[in-house]
């Protein structure tokens, strides 16, 4: 549990917060390029830690993302025209290029420099793995952005996606460091129906063992950590994700295409969503693309122009209930689905005093004291380790089956698996 002070604190991400400042001290994925398709498109609102923003492409295909307002009346930009190489308030003709520099004025007379004392906020941008990236922390202290594996292939190899979800952004990056329930929130109830890929664990061998042991390393970049079931006499599997700072996850696999994810902030009450699937070796097939698009774990069908789950609160994300009885344990579709139900059951920030964590929960507990420390040690001064080194980033998770009844030697053996060489 967390005593209602910390819940708080970690939770609240608005500007001036300690964990909004923390996530400030981060490079943070924001938009699909997708969104800004071409130099002079249309700009979009943008929403990141609890700031109002609007993204736009100039003339010369520069990405820039400014306070969401005009300085002269408080017009929304995002009625601007993007033209010439910049945004241009469509009340008075003020525009801003995207070092948010006032570079014209035309309701004031010529001679007039008021221009040039008018500025607005804005935040530098970079094109990386297939995302546009902001860095809104202090400009002496520019983050080095992460060189997570997917980051680092073509985009032939390369697929990502990106939604929004109800709740804060802890809620769903614990999901993804909790092992033990997908050994029942996304099982059908008679395992051997269950879809698998290959690429972890058969469903079947995986329902055998419901309380996984956990055991958690703390790394430079966050921490691993290892889930160990019993799948036969003398037989164990082990699912080892990757947690790195501030809310990024690598998935465990046992082949490619691989998976992770970020969960990013847009307040306090919502967060973006981005998946990533991509082969270190090869261009994704169209195959493999079909299965992302139609399986049961990611992403989720979107609600056409939106960002939006099809399946969501507003509808019990479709739950079947006689689905629920006799096929699935929960008669909702999909893996992602399945949690976002679950974690946007919880409200939009859960009281947290009201828990009784278990053994299971072992990775959850350190996420959260990673993140608390982190952030009380910035205010203190001393600034966040990863975000200044992007090259520790370079980590893999892994799903294995193994004999040995021992972390370190399992780590040791497979190190190949676990350390990116790319």
């Amino acid at each position: 549990m967390l005593s209602k002070e910390d819940n708080e604190f970690a939770c609240r991400v608005g500007p001036g917060t300690p964990m909004g400042e923390l996530f400030r001290r981060f490079w943070l994925p924001a938009l699909l390029p997708s969104e800004l398709p071409h130099a002079d498109c249309p700009p979009v609102r943008l929403r990141l830690l609890g700031e109002d923003l609007v993204a736009f492409r100039d003339s010369n295909n520069k990405i820039g993302v400014v306070e969401a307002h005009c300085p002269h009346r408080g017009a929304s930009l995002y009625f601007g025209r993007n033209e010439e190489c910049g945004i241009r308030c469509v009340y008075h003709g003020w525009k801003f290029d995207v070092a948010g520099n006032c570079v014209d004025m035309p309701s004031e007379p010529p001679e007039s420099n008021f221009k040039d004392k008018i500025h607005i906020t804005s935040y530098p941008t970079a094109l990386h793995g297939g995302l546009i990236w902001v860095y809104m922390g202090p400009a002496h202290l520019r983050a080095e952005l992460p060189q997570l594996e997917w980051t680092r292939v073509s985009d032939s190899h390369r697929s990502v996606s990106k939604w929004f979800q109800e709740t804060n952004y802890l809620q769903g990056y614990e999901g993804d460091i909790d092992s033990s329930h997908a050994s029942f929130l996304h099982t059908y109830l008679n395992p051997a129906d269950s879809p698998n890929e290959g690429t972890t664990i058969d469903p079947r061998l995986k329902k055998r063992d419901g309380a996984p042991r956990i055991v958690v390393n703390d790394t430079d970049y966050g921490f691993r950590y290892g889930a160990r079931r019993t799948i036969g006499e003398g037989t164990y599997n082990w699912r080892v994700t990757q947690a790195l700072l501030p809310t990024y996850s690598l998935i465990p696999f046992m082949r490619f295409p691989a998976g992770g994810r970020a969960w990013i902030p847009v307040d306090d009450h919502r967060t973006m969503t981005f998946y990533i699937s991509y082969h270190p070796d090869r261009p994704l097939t169209d195959e493999d693309l079909a299965i992302r698009r139609t399986g049961r774990a990611f992403p989720p069908e979107l609600i056409p122009g939106t960002f939006i789950p099809k399946r969501n609160m507003s509808n019990d994300y479709e739950l079947d209930r006689e689905i629920q009885r006799t096929v699935s344990y929960t008669g909702i579709w999909g893996v992602n689905d399945q949690d976002r139900a679950i974690q946007e059951s919880m409200g939009p920030i859960y009281d947290r005093r009201k828990e009784h964590l278990g053994t299971s929960d072992l990775a959850i507990i350190t996420a959260r004291k990673r993140l608390l420390n982190l952030a009380r040690e910035l205010q203190q001064g001393i600034e966040p380790f990863p975000a200044s080194h992007g090259d520790i980033y370079r980590v893999r998770a892994m799903d294995v089956n193994t004999p040995a009844d021992n972390f370190d030697a399992m780590i040791a053996s497979h190190a190949n698996s676990l350390i990116a060489k790319v």
